[in-house]
C-alpha cells in the first residue's frame, strides 16, 4: 500500500471515528462503556495508520539519500575554461515555463512580464520550447505518420523542386557532336492549415496544485492532434487540410484494383509495382481489418505471408517488409512505399489561448492549442496504392 493510499486510508478512519462520537454519545453528552471502548480502538488504528505513514516517510527519504550519487557530476564544458552555460532565454527559458504554467493555473489572470517574448498574432501565447518538444514526443508516439514521413520547420510558404524529366546519356562517336537534353522541374508547394484542439478543466483541479495541470494537459492535446494529422495524413485531400497518400488525386500511384478478395500473388505484384530504389525503406500501411485478412494469405508452399515480430518494438512483416496499422487507414487500399518522400511542414510553433467566458456557467476552464501544419507526398511514384473489392475474406 503507498502512503497516499495509507494517508486517505486515515482520512477515512478519522472521519469515521468523528461521525461515531457524534451519533453515539447519549443525552448527558458522554458515550457507554462498551462505545468507548469501540471509539477507543478507532483511535488506535487512525494512530497505528500514522506511525505507518512515517515510517514510510523515513524510508523514502533514506532510499533518496543512499541513491544519490557518490561522485560530483561534470557539468563544465571539455577542453574549454569558459563559466557555466548561459542562461536559457526567451521560450526556452524556465522564467517563460513557469510565467506559463501559472498563467495556466490562475487562468490567465496572473501574466509575467516573461510571457511577452511569445505573444501570439491571435491573441494567445506561444508555448514553453520544452512544452512544445514534449508535444512532438507525444505525437510521433501516437502518430505513425510523424515517424515515417519527413518533418520539416517553415516560417513561409514552402517551395519543393521536384525534377519533371532527366536527361539521358546517349553514345556518341569519337569527335562526335554533343547533345543536350532539358532538365525540366515541377514545384510542390507546402503550405499552412490551422489545426485546434480545446480541452475543459474543472475550476477545482486548475487551482490543486496536487493536479499535474502541465502534463495532463500536454498529453491531452498531444493525443487530440496526433489523431487529427494521422487521419489528414492518410485521408486529407488537400482542402483546408494536408493531402493523405490515399487521395486520389495527388497521393500514391495506383498499382491495381482488385474486384474480387485478395489474394498472395495480389501483394507480391504490390510490393513489385514499387520501383527498386524506393523497396529498401519501403512497407505497408493498412487498416487493422484488412491486416486480418491480410494474415491469412499462404505461398505456393503453404507458408503464411505473415511474419510475427518477436522483439519488442519492431513490426510484423509480410514478405519481409515492415506493417504498419492505423485506425484512419481506409478498409479498401493497402499502401506500400517509402514514405520518407512525404513531407510534413510544421509552421512555426504551436500556442495556447485560453477561453475566458465559454465555459463559466460550468465552473469550467477551456484552454485552446493551435498548430499549422501541412503534408504532401512530394513524389508520388514512391508510394503505391492496392484498391481492394470482393468480399472480405482472403484466399490463398
Amino acid at each position: 500500500m503507498t502512503i497516499l493510499e495509507l494517508r486517505e486510508k486515515r482520512a477515512k478512519a478519522w472521519a469515521a471515528a468523528k461521525a461515531f462520537l457524534d451519533s453515539h454519545r447519549n443525552d448527558r453528552g458522554v458515550l457507554s462503556a462498551e462505545d468507548d471502548a469501540a471509539y477507543t480502538r478507532m483511535e488506535q488504528e487512525i494512530t497505528d495508520l500514522g506511525k505507518e505513514i512515517a515510517r514510510m516517510e523515513r524510508q523514502e527519504a533514506l532510499d533518496a539519500e543512499l541513491s544519490r550519487p557518490t561522485a560530483t557530476p561534470l557539468t563544465g564544458k571539455p577542453l574549454g575554461n569558459a563559466g557555466p552555460d548561459e542562461p536559457k532565454t526567451g521560450r526556452d527559458s524556465d522564467a517563460y515555463r513557469q510565467g506559463m504554467l501559472k498563467a495556466l493555473r490562475t487562468n490567465f489572470k496572473q501574466i509575467t512580464d516573461v510571457l511577452s517574448e511569445g505573444v501570439d498574432e491571435n491573441g494567445g501565447f506561444l508555448v514553453p520550447e520544452e512544452y512544445d518538444r514534449r508535444l512532438i514526443d507525444v505525437l510521433e508516439e501516437e502518430n505513425i505518420f510523424r515517424r515515417l514521413g519527413t518533418t520539416i520547420t517553415t516560417s513561409g510558404q514552402h517551395k519543393i523542386n521536384i525534377a519533371g524529366s532527366k536527361p539521358a546519356a546517349s553514345w556518341i562517336e569519337e569527335g562526335g557532336a554533343l547533345t543536350f537534353g532539358d532538365a525540366t522541374f515541377s514545384q510542390i508547394i507546402l503550405d499552412a492549415h490551422k489545426l485546434h484542439v480545446a480541452i475543459k478543466v474543472t475550476e477545482e483541479l486548475l487551482y490543486d496544485n496536487a493536479f499535474n495541470l502541465e502534463n495532463y494537459i500536454l498529453t491531452q492535446f498531444g493525443k487530440a492532434l496526433a489523431n487529427a494529422e494521422e487521419d489528414a495524413f492518410l485521408n486529407g485531400d488537400g482542402s483546408g487540410k494536408p493531402l493523405g497518400i490515399f487521395a486520389t488525386t495527388g497521393g500514391g500511384q495506383t498499382a491495381g484494383t482488385l474486384t474480387a478478395a485478395i489474394k498472395s500473388d495480389d501483394v507480391l505484384d504490390l510490393v513489385y509495382a514499387l520501383k527498386r530504389p524506393y523497396r529498401k525503406s519501403a512497407s505497408f500501411i493498412m487498416n487493422d481489418k484488412t491486416l486480418s485478412a491480410l494474415r491469412k494469405l499462404k505461398d505456393n508452399n503453404g507458408q503464411y505471408l505473415w511474419q510475427p515480430s518477436y522483439q519488442a518494438g519492431e513490426p510484423d512483416r509480410v514478405l519481409g517488409y515492415a506493417v504498419h496499422t492505423s485506425a484512419y487507414a481506409p478498409e479498401s487500399a493497402i499502401a506500400f512505399g517509402d514514405y520518407s518522400y512525404y513531407n510534413i511542414g510544421d509552421r512555426g510553433t504551436r500556442s495556447f489561448q485560453e477561453l475566458r467566458e465559454l465555459f463559466a456557467g460550468n465552473g469550467m476552464v477551456g484552454f485552446l492549442a493551435k498548430e499549422r501544419v501541412d503534408g504532401k507526398l512530394v513524389l508520388p511514384e514512391a508510394v503505391q496504392i492496392l484498391k481492394l473489392g470482393g468480399a472480405a475474406a482472403a484466399k490463398a
